[in-house]
């Protein structure tokens, strides 16, 4: 008897922790990105509060600074969706941090090679022996890794200053390094402002702007996945349909000028949102270029690299 209460104790237990493993979440973190206008509108309008309010979820906003601040988040657990650029996002992979890749919330050129007004430097050779500002692990880190191998070069050639975007636009603008590898809108602000000049730019390094999931929450909640992608899409649809107000998001959070915010927008497409073989081609091609400078170790499979990190199944319509 004793034994069987015991047997019927712990078969309780065991089906009362199968319950509540995958226990809805009261709660989901998302950031928001001045890098990621959609991101703003999402927050703004609250799309996303109001599609889950039903179920007593509440969302928790949290701002990222950069592709490594939002990869830092999720890798530590504190974020369940943050923004990134593809290939940012395919380096944390490689590191072991365990994110998918699920939504394309843009297709931006937002970032590029920039020098100051009155600098002599024209071309990327001209960067040998430079001070450089630079973001380790975001998208313009790798940009500007791909662009000394396209002119025979390596970080090991030019002087890395790491610091985050914001400081590096001011390192530039006060003659502390001699270029920078920017982001927009703080590049668009540096142009439009002080005159800084991007000397090198190349729309097709440019990775896209990807939104990562844990892949812990993916796998408990895949139809709250979906919900989020659901009010994203609603958002990224407002953002096309009122171009002045995704403007007037992005002046508020950036505190600049609307000519900065335009300059950026000149920028960014948001005509995309299923992740799928294009992304999965450019970022492919980022790592097999940063396999090859050295900053992905030589033994590891790219290509299965990638394939771990995009999830296709909670794609889209859109294209």
């Amino acid at each position: 008897m004793a034994f069987s209460r015991r047997l019927f104790l712990a078969a309780s237990f065991a089906t009362s922790l199968a319950s509540t493993a995958f226990a809805q979440p009261k709660e989901i973190r998302i950031d928001y990105a001045t890098y990621n206008p959609v991101s703003l509108v999402l927050k703004d309008n609250g799309f996303l509060e109001k599609e889950l309010a039903k179920d007593g979820i509440s969302v928790r906003w949290v701002q990222s600074l950069g592709s490594n601040k939002a990869l830092e988040f999720l890798n530590a657990g504190s974020l369940d969706f943050g923004s990134t650029a593809g290939a940012a996002a395919l380096i944390g992979k490689v590191n072991g941090n365990p994110i998918k890749s699920i939504y394309v919330y843009s297709r931006p050129e937002w970032t590029a090679l920039v020098t100051g007004k009155d600098s002599t430097i024209t071309k990327v050779e001209d960067l040998k022996g430079k001070r450089v500002a630079v973001t380790r692990g975001t998208d313009p880190h790798i940009f500007l890794v791909r662009a000394l191998q396209d002119a025979k070069l390596t970080e090991k050639d030019v002087k890395l200053v790491l610091l985050q975007h914001p400081d590096g636009r001011t390192a530039l603008e006060r003659g502390d390094v001699d270029a920078w590898a920017g982001l927009d809108p703080l590049m668009a602000a540096a142009e439009v402002e002080s005159g800084a000049k991007l000397f090198y730019r190349n729309a097709a390094a440019n990775t896209w702007g990807i939104l990562n999931v844990s892949e812990a929450f993916a796998k408990e909640n895949p139809a709250l996945v979906t919900r989020v992608l659901k009010a994203y899409e609603e958002a990224r649809a407002y953002s096309l349909a009122n171009p002045a107000e995704l403007k007037k998001s992005l002046v508020a959070y950036t505190k600049l000028p609307e000519a900065v915010i335009d300059r950026q927008l000149e920028r960014t497409e948001l005509t995309h949102s299923a992740i799928g073989q294009a992304q999965i081609d450019t970022i492919l091609a980022a790592g097999l270029a940063l396999q090859q400078a050295g900053v992905i170790p030589a033994d590891t499979d790219v290509r299965a690299a990638v394939d771990g990190l995009v999830d296709r199944r909670f794609a889209t319509a859109s294209r």
